[in-house]
């Protein structure tokens, strides 16, 4: 963990998903203060007419960005890392701002398991916000 899942209608390049990957990953550990070799990433490319949102009483397409992160960040940190992690879809995939969702759903450490990193993700506790983890 963190597992962050993008669910986007049609299909992308292969290098500018990867570039999504790499910005995505990149702009989360910095702001969560996090070991990048935790962060997962799912582009999931759902097709044409896949993700849909009601807009002014019709459906459009959207996508969404879920993320499924430790539990205890702050709402204010939530909030600016959803901001930077659609500015890194935007700016990659050209995704627009008023069709993509960010939902956050959070775990305890022990509900996150890195064979290779050790085990179950390090605790974590609201004073550390801001400064450097193990994990």
């Amino acid at each position: 963990m963190p597992y962050l899942q993008l669910d986007v209608n049609g299909s992308y390049a292969i290098a500018d998903k990867q570039r999504l990957a790499n910005a995505l990953a990149e702009t989360y550990a910095r702001m969560m203060s996090v070991d990048m070799r935790r962060i997962s990433i799912a582009i999931r490319e759902l097709g044409e007419g896949a993700v849909w949102r009601m807009v002014d009483g019709e459906a459009v397409e959207a996508a969404v960005l879920m993320c499924d992160i430790r539990r205890g960040r702050s709402a204010e940190l939530r909030l600016a890392v959803a901001k930077a992690l659609c500015e890194d879809c935007m700016e990659i995939l050209g995704l627009r701002i008023d069709r993509l969702n960010v939902e956050f759903t959070q775990h305890s450490a022990d509900e996150m398991y890195h064979p290779t990193l050790g085990g179950y993700s390090p605790e974590w506790t609201p004073a550390e916000e801001g400064g450097s983890l193990p994990g």
